[in-house]
């Protein structure tokens, strides 16, 4: 699948950016590529709007804008996480084709709520992505614009959580349980979906029903692995962290061929 390939060369682009410029988040990135892939390359239209919550992740989001062409990548690949670079470890608005910059946890549910209601209110036809990680849903911040959305009947907005079950200090329900999270979401009057976050074609899916249910925010809950596609870096918490040595670089390189 088409697909397939582009996640691939993603990936590969990911462990050059992170390898070279010795940055971290490699198990962040690898758990949302085939959530971007499929935003980017086959849902979106070019009046619709992408905001990564989970700013941390810069790397795969850059990768799929320099693929997309919207940045060069020769450019993104010399000075990526370098002083005085646009190309910030934690994605930044500098950057062509990012809307918002963001990094601290729970600030992009509040931002696409604010885009939603403005294009409601002006009656385009547009919507709002945002993808948000599991760590961010112990922010109080998520409740409440939780709450507004669904009062709104913003239905021009759509979250996606990578739901890769850790966050930055441990495991997402050890640290404060989430579950259940189906339940929680449809109590604040959501439309709900849950899906493979890695399987192109459930993801498919579940974006294709959006347009079918009206008057209700829309979230899908993707279930993920953090460092998906690098076996050493797979469900490891330590990979939020660390950065890859030139074995580690080789090892993920011949992993993701």
């Amino acid at each position: 699948m088409e697909l397939e390939k582009i996640a691939k060369k993603i990936r590969l682009k990911v462990i050059d950016l992170l390898f070279q410029h010795k940055a971290c988040h490699l198990g962040s990135c690898m758990s949302c590529i085939e959530i971007l892939v499929t935003l980017y390359f086959k849902v979106m239209r070019r009046e619709d709007k992408f905001l990564l919550s989970k700013g941390w992740a810069a790397a795969a989001l850059y990768s799929i804008l320099s693929e997309e062409g919207i940045i060069e990548w020769k450019d993104l690949l010399k000075n990526y996480y370098e002083p005085d670079s646009k190309y910030w470890g934690l994605v930044h608005h500098t950057v062509p084709g990012v809307e918002h910059s963001f990094g601290s946890a729970g600030h992009g549910l509040p931002v696409a709520i604010g885009m939603s209601l403005a294009k409601k209110l002006d009656k385009k036809k547009s919507r709002v992505f945002c993808l948000i990680s599991d760590g961010e849903l112990d922010c109080g911040t998520t409740w409440e614009s939780a709450l507004f959305a669904s009062h709104h009947k913003l239905d021009n907005l759509v979250i996606i959580v990578d739901y890769n079950k850790l966050q930055a200090f441990g495991k997402t329900n050890e640290v404060l349980n989430l579950e259940p999270l189906v339940e929680k979401w449809r109590a604040f009057r959501w439309d709900v979906q849950e899906t493979d976050g890695h399987n192109f074609k459930a993801l498919l899916k579940a974006f294709r029903k959006l347009s079918l249910v009206k008057n209700k925010p829309h979230i899908i809950i993707c279930h993920t692995v953090k460092g998906k596609g690098i076996p050493f870096a797979e469900n490891k918490l330590e990979w939020h962290y660390y950065n890859l040595t030139e074995e580690l670089y080789e090892k993920a390189k011949r992993a993701i061929c």
